[in-house]
């Protein structure tokens, strides 16, 4: 199988991200947790124009990472792997079952209880660190598994965009949600007309984010829908589409992702935080991750499969789905974002985001064992 141009652009970028967020975590959480730690902390929630700077990054620059996981999202609708249903099938089936099980792993321990409302935090997966813990076993990983776990990725984060706008949207303002829905109704419009300046595009999408921002609704939703405004024509170089998410990549990898783990992971670590891991929410987004991830990934993919919904990708066994699903249970980036929208006790949060390290950390290092050891045996017998 041949990777398009634009398909191994979008991985080597998420590789390298991979890389550097593993670097800038390591590096926020060792300052927040040193002599700098007050003034380091306190950066982070300078207050400008009435809104601390992690507000700002979370719904401002976050709104460009999903708008480009939009418009990653329309290419494999239209031209990509996701294009045929048949093809496309298995890693939807995979997606649900790794947003359902963790969901119901986590409220095993949380029903009932204040921190039920953290269940879609295990749900979602970081495709820059799913897929730069992928590239670290180089050229025995063929085609079909680094497509399997990107197209699972990228329908994981929509599920967890549609999560975030129905189970994580409080008080609605019915007009500024009206205005914004009106503004994507007049985007869509421009593209029927075959409108394929970005200019108009890019204006209007800032103004739906502004009144998506005041309405209620979570404001990074915006940047899904304008994703699907964007012409996409054949989809070639000369698309708009295809410029905007090739101008985007580097910016979203290099930057926004990296400075949103920088500012989401300056925490400081109190010294019993082994008892934060013992309450329930730690327990049910650990477990969720590490177990509930691999678990709904693999049993929903095995029951698509054999009741002839899908088929397995070629040169892909169930041992490599089992590897993919593990390194889905690294949720860091979604899970964090999920995190701050779910609680809003600070203990709590910091409980969960040391809980969320910890279940990346362990679903990394298990699935890039795992494959490395199973991917080995296939390329000595081949079929295997």
């Amino acid at each position: 199988m041949q990777l398009t141009r634009l398909f191994n652009e979008f991985f080597n970028s998420e590789k390298a991200s991979g890389i550097i967020l593993i670097f800038v975590t390591i590096l926020s959480i060792a300052i927040a947790n040193s002599s700098l730690q007050i003034p380091y902390i306190n950066f982070w929630h300078t207050d400008i124009g009435g809104h601390d700077i992690v507000h700002w990054i979370n719904d401002g620059l976050m709104t460009i990472f999903f708008l480009l996981i939009g418009l990653e999202l329309e290419r494999e609708i239209y031209h990509g792997e996701l294009s045929n249903f048949r093809t496309a099938s298995l890693p939807i089936f995979a997606a649900i079952g790794g947003m359902f099980m963790p969901a119901a792993i986590y409220l095993l321990f949380n029903y009932g209880t204040e921190t039920r409302a953290g269940a879609g935090i295990p749900m979602a997966t970081d495709i820059a660190f799913a897929i730069g813990i992928l590239s670290l076993l180089g050229r025995r990983v063929n085609p079909s598994l680094k497509i399997f776990l990107t197209a699972l990725a990228v329908i994981d984060d929509l599920g967890a965009i549609i999560i975030i706008a129905i189970f994580y949207t409080q008080t609605i303002a019915w007009l500024n949600l009206l205005i914004a829905l009106a503004i994507f109704i007049v985007l869509l419009i421009l593209n029927r007309l075959k409108v394929h300046n970005l200019i108009p595009y890019i204006l209007g999408g800032i103004l739906m984010w502004w009144f998506m921002l005041h309405s209620g609704v979570h404001a990074t939703i915006s940047g899904v829908l304008l994703a699907f405004t964007i012409p996409f024509k054949n989809g070639d170089e000369k698309s708009p589409s295809y410029k905007l998410q090739h101008f985007l990549h580097k910016p979203v990898s290099f930057f926004i992702l990296p400075l949103f783990a920088i500012a989401n992971t300056c925490i400081a670590i109190p010294a019993n935080w082994v008892e934060g891991l013992a309450q329930a929410s730690s327990i049910g987004v650990i477990t969720g991750l590490v177990i509930g991830k691999p678990l709904g990934i693999s049993l929903f993919s095995f029951a698509a499969v054999k009741t002839g919904l899908c088929q397995l990708p070629s040169q892909v066994s169930w041992k490599n789905i089992i590897g993919a699903g593990m390194l889905a249970g690294i949720g860091f980036t979604m899970s964090i974002f999920i995190t701050m929208l779910a609680f809003k006790d600070e203990d709590t949060i910091n409980n969960a985001k040391i809980a969320i390290l910890m279940g990346s950390v362990i679903s990394g290092i298990a699935g890039l064992l795992w494959l490395r050891i199973t991917l080995r045996k296939q390329s000595i017998t081949p079929g295997q």
